[in-house]
């Protein structure tokens, strides 16, 4: 009655049990073994354990069980360890396993308690990409606020520079003080003044966390400033961006500070690309397409790998070594919610990317458009993650 009740609990252990002899043949197999390696236990009785083992480890099975007979020197007996095993079918996964020993009439035996690692490891991994998002939007929120934090600290003492640049042209003018050519000097620097604060004040509508606004936008005005800003940090006197406008255009109605935002972003990541060409060339081209606007920025840069093409607008998984991953999946949830999309044109191998923008002519009036931008871009990601 014992032995079959220690069947019993041997065949329902949820765990992998195996019990195996001095010589390391297999002497017991339970239920929990079969599922976890896929071999029945007539496949394994009165054969090697080592099957059950990766071949590194296989090789050097027999010899660490004759060096503990030997020496009685225990390194796994009575210690839980981590190690990998091998499936039925070759692959290799990780389990923890426990050793005991056991003194019987028929010799020493040793029983092994096997438990499957692969969901928790899972978890882990898991876990450590939830981990490493929460880093990365712990560093966009530094990001915002350490931008807005500079933007306004730059733009009193532009506004300081201005002024006085101003009042000295003025008086000079009026006074006839200066040269013709120095006052042309000053003009001169009073626009590069203004247009410095500008770009400060784009900077930061562009960190600032404000709901969507549409108001009317010059599209000509919309490609050059983006231009402009997207030029910034090159590093290169002679300018690569194009730009191409269809003539007669309508006005567009959209959110001017979010729509440059992907703009920029997508002409930045063209900069990127191409720059390790001699003929670099990225072009911003905008057409009518109906009722819709199409904005597309193309450039001849490699292009984009096939195996991203599937993820480029999912949330940290973009290929750039710099940057956090999310420009793309943003600026998407932000076309979504002007009621257009981005997405990005095939093209052959080697040939550049291309990435449109469209966005309609005439939305419909939503005066929840604000209120509902960051739950959608939420929603979005959610979805995508799933």
């Amino acid at each position: 009655m014992s032995e079959a009740r220690l069947a019993s609990v041997f065949d329902t252990a949820a765990d992998g049990m195996v019990v195996i002899n001095d010589r390391g043949q297999v002497l017991a197999f339970n239920k929990a073994c079969e599922r976890l390696f896929g071999y029945e236990a007539s496949d394994l009785l009165g054969r090697n354990v080592s099957r059950l083992m990766p071949e590194y480890h296989a090789k050097a099975h027999d010899h660490y069980v004759q060096n503990y007979l030997d020496t009685g020197e225990k390194k796994i007996i009575g210690i839980g360890r981590e190690v990998m095993a091998r499936h039925k079918d070759g692959n290799v996964f990780p389990i923890e396993l426990s050793v005991g020993e056991a003194s019987t009439p028929c010799g020493r035996q040793f029983i092994g308690i096997l438990r499957d690692l692969r969901s928790r490891k899972q978890m882990e991994d898991r876990l450590a990409k939830t981990q490493a998002q929460l880093l990365h939007m712990t560093r966009i929120s530094a990001l915002d606020e350490m931008g807005a934090a500079i933007a306004h600290e730059l733009n009193q003492p532009l506004t300081a520079v201005l002024l006085y640049l101003q009042s000295v042209s003025r008086k000079a003018k009026a006074e006839a003080l200066l040269d013709p050519l120095i006052l042309e000097v000053i003009d001169k620097a009073v626009r590069e003044a203004e247009r410095a604060g500008e770009i400060i004040q784009r900077m930061r509508q562009l960190v600032e966390k404000k709901a969507p606004a549409r108001q009317v936008i010059d599209v000509d005005d919309l490609v050059r400033t983006c231009l402009e800003m997207a030029e910034l940090g090159a590093g290169d006197a002679r300018t690569f961006m194009q730009s191409e406008i269809e003539p007669d255009l309508p006005p567009l109605k959209a959110d001017p500070v979010q729509i440059r935002q992907i703009l920029i972003n997508l002409l930045r990541n063209a900069r990127e690309a191409v720059a390790d060409r001699a003929d670099r060339k990225v072009v911003l081209s905008v057409c009518r397409n109906g009722d819709r606007l199409e904005l597309r920025v193309t450039d001849n840069g490699p292009g984009v790998p096939k195996e991203l093409v599937d993820r480029l607008f999912r949330a940290f998984t973009g290929a750039k070594h710099r940057g956090v991953g999310l420009g793309l999946a943003i600026s998407r949830s932000i076309a979504q919610n002007h009621g257009g999309d981005l997405r990005l044109e095939t093209a052959s191998d080697g040939q550049g990317a291309s990435f449109v923008l469209t966005l309609p002519l005439d939305p419909p009036d939503d005066e929840e458009d604000g209120s509902q931008m960051s739950s959608m871009i939420a929603d979005n990601w959610g979805k995508r993650q799933k």
